[in-house]
């Protein structure tokens, strides 16, 4: 058994999950067990591809319903729409440069279930993530890497 913390997440992406784990123990359960059904009566089973590949796919969509499960029941759905982005929270998209390093760059902090094109995703329960939660524009924060302490500048935050 393995231990999930609290995910912060939109609604949005909140509704997306509980329809995907509702879409998966529903339609795709049942589509699969047509699919190893119909490779079933291919004959040996041994040496089967379609039935190994069926049930390969039986796994790994009950490994994603487990994940989900997990997910949604320890998800913190967080709504931005009245509030201001003056300090960096889960939900947010924040710009960065690091020090000694003219480049920015920008991460959404939150869930990799929300995930945007184009902006990596930094948890919040990560170093980096803990060391942004609560700074604002301008501040510049530190946070222990495997290389080492690092410092960074939030140059900007932004709702997603």
């Amino acid at each position: 058994m393995f231990f999930m913390t609290e995910t912060t997440i939109s609604q949005a992406t909140y509704d997306a999950l509980v329809a995907e784990l509702h879409e998966l123990t529903t339609t795709g359960r049942i589509e699969i067990a047509n699919a190893i059904e119909s490779a079933r009566a291919l004959g040996d089973l041994s040496e089967n591809g379609d039935y190994h590949a069926a049930k390969d796919a039986q796994g790994k969509m009950e490994a994603r319903v487990r994940q989900l499960q997990a997910l949604l029941e320890n998800a913190v759905v967080v709504s931005d729409e009245n509030s201001s982005a003056d300090s960096v929270r889960p939900g947010l998209i924040v710009a960065l440069r690091y020090e000694d390093d003219d480049d920015i760059g920008e991460y959404f902090l939150g869930s990799i279930e929300e995930r945007r094109s184009g902006v990596e995703v930094v948890s919040p329960t990560s170093p980096l993530g803990q060391a942004l939660v609560g700074a604002k524009s301008g501040d510049w924060v530190e946070y222990r890497a495997p290389g080492g302490v690092l410092k960074v500048e939030v140059v900007s935050i932004r709702r997603a």
